[in-house]
């Protein structure tokens, strides 16, 4: 009698043992497809933010940089840009200081590419020398600003792997500089770059025109570095979205940097003379 409660006792223990199993496989199961349609979610999402911006071939503006310390002092600089758009590639731009005196000349020229690092130059008046931004450079600041080198390649698909992490409602004055409620998607971005200075990005986007209205950066030690959030849209050609206003907060310093956009102007004309080094030297 004692030898049958055995046997039945371990049949149980066994058929138990693989109910336990069929049910953590199941589950292990249901989070592997729950995680891959986040990750195709976070992707397809951002993938959006960039096909419904395609078309717009060029662009020239007008921009003020405004630089604010911990103290709330300001530094006001001048600058035109120019960019050019890349079908088969990232973009072109060309960005040029005219005021104050003493960066009027300095010049930024940027290839951004969809694969790769990007190839970036500096050209500096005083030395009248042209300086190539090295990949592992492209983490510190551009000109003094909040702004690195890196923030300022355009977008490319392949250079993060993603993660949708739900929708949020964000408060702030992003269209018309009214306080308004938005409908937003909430993304994980994380660059695939080892040379990058961001751990990951957080990014929330527009439900309805698929706009980035605010980026969260976080550093190597996965701690919150700065804040972008973009305000007063305007709607160019009936198609492009842009920002008159975008302003990055650098939470561990206090500084920030605030860009002032105006004067827009898409399909000049521009060609890809207008972004060579010589045109980088001439600084226009």
């Amino acid at each position: 009698m004692l030898n049958k409660i055995k046997v039945l006792s371990a049949a149980l223990a066994l058929t138990l043992g693989s109910q336990l199993t069929l049910a953590n496989q199941a589950v292990n199961s249901l989070e592997a497809k729950s995680t891959a349609e986040s990750i195709q979610k976070g992707m397809d999402i951002s993938l959006k933010t960039k096909t419904v911006d395609q078309g717009w071939q060029d662009f020239t503006a007008d921009m003020l940089m405004v630089l604010r310390n911990s103290q709330g002092q300001e530094s006001v600089r001048e600058v035109k840009m120019k960019s050019l758009e890349q079908l088969d590639d990232g973009d072109k731009s060309l960005t040029v200081f005219n005021k104050p005196r003493d960066v009027k000349g300095t010049a930024f020229l940027s290839y951004s590419h969809a694969v790769g690092a990007d190839d970036q130059w500096l050209y500096l008046p005083s030395l009248k020398r042209v300086k190539r931004i090295a990949s592992n450079n492209k983490s510190g600041p551009f000109m003094g600003s909040e702004f690195s080198f890196e923030d300022l390649s355009s977008f490319e698909i392949k250079k993060y792997s993603y993660n949708y992490l739900g929708e949020e409602k964000l408060s702030d004055k992003f269209l018309t500089g009214a306080q308004i409620e938005l409908d937003t998607y909430k993304v994980e971005q994380v660059p695939t770059d080892k040379s990058s200075g961001y751990s990951k990005r957080i990014v929330w986007i527009d439900k309805d025109e698929y706009r980035i209205v605010k980026v969260e950066f976080y550093d190597r030690k996965k701690s919150l570095l700065k804040t972008l959030s973009y305000q007063n849209f305007k709607l160019y050609l009936g198609k492009y979205w842009r920002a008159n206003t975008s302003k990055m907060v650098n939470h561990q310093s206090g500084k920030e940097t605030e860009l002032q956009w105006n004067n827009y102007n898409f399909q000049t004309g521009l060609a890809e003379s207008d972004f060579s080094k010589t045109a980088l030297k001439r600084g226009r």
